[in-house]
């Protein structure tokens, strides 16, 4: 599927700024899309908005289909009279700066629990609410007694509850679902919200002439509401452990690679059911985005299986992928999938066809363009064809500013040779000196003829490492990064919308 030129940011939605210590669905959404709006972007990208679980990765979701209700609206629950107006004397001191998610959590939960409190309480028309959840049953039921049963052992993992549930045995589902009917019922509450509040803002975004892009990870978590409902389509052993992961060879990020510990699907069971539940997926991301970036794409042709039991990714293998079946089969139910495929890393000319097959275009990231990787010059500006999306960076990326001030061993496999090697490149071909890198990588990618352009926020703030949103491999530190109202300046915005109007991205929206 062909997109017509245009250009757009990429920020999560916990980036924004808020009073509450999070970024969320509230007034600043809005204000984030009159930004671009008003700058001439037609594309709002964002992480995958699932609710997270160890890590606060939002590739490491409880659920591949609920919402994150971290990033519920408080003022907007307020407005409904589900929660008491907001005078600021009762929100605790948070950080402007970054997400505290712990701290969020435990102050966030409680105020949901008192907004469905009042939800049963009032007198109201339920009629919306049940809609809903008849709507999304297929789900909403698996995921809110997951949730439930999920907090009432201390959210530990699903694999070390009674082995009764574990295995999902009907009568001991029955029992739960009754002892925590009021829990179940709040999970389903808060998705009932999400939905709602989600809906408005993508309505507002359309009106605005703004797309939403989403993020599908291709694998689902270990600890999900997935998993746990549906273990035939995963490779478990019989007390639910993975038995083969996910991750990735070494590479720039990593000597010894990424072990992701998602458990690796069992595709020959999908492909027996027709690839139903990917179709889903698939449906379900297409109700919240109008456009789908397909994170690790290249999984798909083939994939690295690494043994559970290994503490490292090196010792892997690749084995084949499903190949185009679950696309295929989703656009049969689906029609046309607005997707763009994430293929980054080990891409070989199998992955190219397959993507080329199916008629999704692929990503270029100019910070790959420049250095010593066999695929640099495909990222390099020219040797772009117009079927592609180009990047100056990505979430997993360092910043342009930190990249361009980075050094060996902080956070590459790049020797200070090879870092010398790759700046210079950099400034020739952009034919700059390089003091303001950001705004000369945001040029060249605008300039482009890639249909799509897009920069990280951060990129458009000329923000140093110190703004990095994730450090592939790490376990600390990722995810919390948040910019603050005053810095989207009018002298920021003016550059942005010049570059727009000059490389012809703001005369359309991001049209399919």
């Amino acid at each position: 599927m062909r997109f017509a030129r245009g250009s757009g940011i990429l920020l999560h939605i916990t980036s924004l700024p808020s009073r509450f210590g999070i970024g969320d669905l509230g007034p600043e959404a809005y204000r984030f899309v009159d930004f671009l709006a008003e700058t001439g972007q037609s594309l709002w990208q964002m992480l995958p908005v699932g609710p997270t679980g160890y890590g606060n990765s939002p590739y490491q979701s409880l659920s591949s289909f609920a919402g994150n209700t971290l990033l519920l609206s408080l003022e907007r629950l307020a407005d409904e009279n589900l929660l008491d107006p907001w005078d600021g004397r009762d929100i605790p001191e948070f950080s402007g700066a970054t997400a505290e998610f712990e701290k969020v959590t435990k102050w966030n939960e409680e105020q949901l629990i008192v907004a469905h409190r009042n939800f049963l309480a009032k007198q109201r028309d339920t009629s919306a609410y049940e809609a809903f959840c008849a709507a999304n049953s297929w789900w909403l039921e698996d995921y809110a007694l997951f949730r439930a049963l999920k907090r009432a052992h201390g959210d530990k993992a699903w694999t070390v509850w009674s082995l009764d549930v574990v295995r999902r045995d009907s009568q001991a589902l029955d029992r739960a679902g009754k002892s925590l009917h009021l829990e179940i019922d709040r999970e389903k509450f808060l998705q009932f919200q999400f939905d709602r509040q989600w809906r408005a803002l993508k309505t507002y975004a359309n009106e605005h002439g703004v797309k939403l892009v989403g993020d599908v990870p291709i694998f689902a978590a270990h600890d999900s509401a997935d998993v746990w409902a549906q273990q035939e389509l995963f490779e478990l052993d019989g007390r639910g452990q993975p038995t083969i992961i996910a991750g990735v060879p070494p590479d720039y990020f990593s000597t010894t690679g990424q072990r992701w510990g998602n458990p690796l699907y069992r595709w020959q069971v999908h492909a027996e059911q027709g690839f139903q539940w990917w179709t889903q997926r698939l449906r379900r991301a297409l109700e919240l985005f109008d456009l789908i970036r397909i994170d690790h794409f290249r999984g798909f042709e083939s994939y690295w299986e690494i043994p559970a039991e290994d503490a490292d990714a090196r010792r892997g293998r690749w084995v084949a992928g499903p190949g185009a079946a679950p696309f295929r089969a989703a656009e049969a139910a689906l029609g046309p999938l607005p997707v763009i495929a994430e293929d980054l890393g080990v891409i070989t000319p199998q992955v190219e066809a397959l993507r080329d097959e199916l008629g999704f275009p692929g990503m270029r990231v100019l910070q790959f363009a420049f250095g010593d990787d066999p695929k640099a010059h495909d990222y390099r500006p020219h040797q772009f064809s117009r079927h592609c999306v180009v990047y100056t960076g990505t979430h997993d990326n360092n910043t342009t500013v930190g990249w361009f001030s980075s050094e060996a061993g902080a956070d590459t496999t790049r020797t200070d040779e090879q870092i010398a090697r790759e700046m210079s490149n950099t400034l020739d071909y952009l034919g700059t000196q390089g003091h303001e890198i950001h705004w000369d990588m945001i040029r060249a990618a605008w300039g482009s003829v890639a249909d799509i352009a897009i920069a990280p926020l951060q990129d458009v703030l000329g923000l140093g490492a110190e703004a990095r949103m994730n450090l592939p491999g790490s376990t600390e530190g990722n995810w919390s990064w948040r910019f603050q109202r005053g810095d989207l300046t009018r002298k920021i915005a003016a550059r942005l919308q010049r570059f727009t109007e000059i490389f012809d991205r703001s005369s359309s929206a991001a049209r399919t």
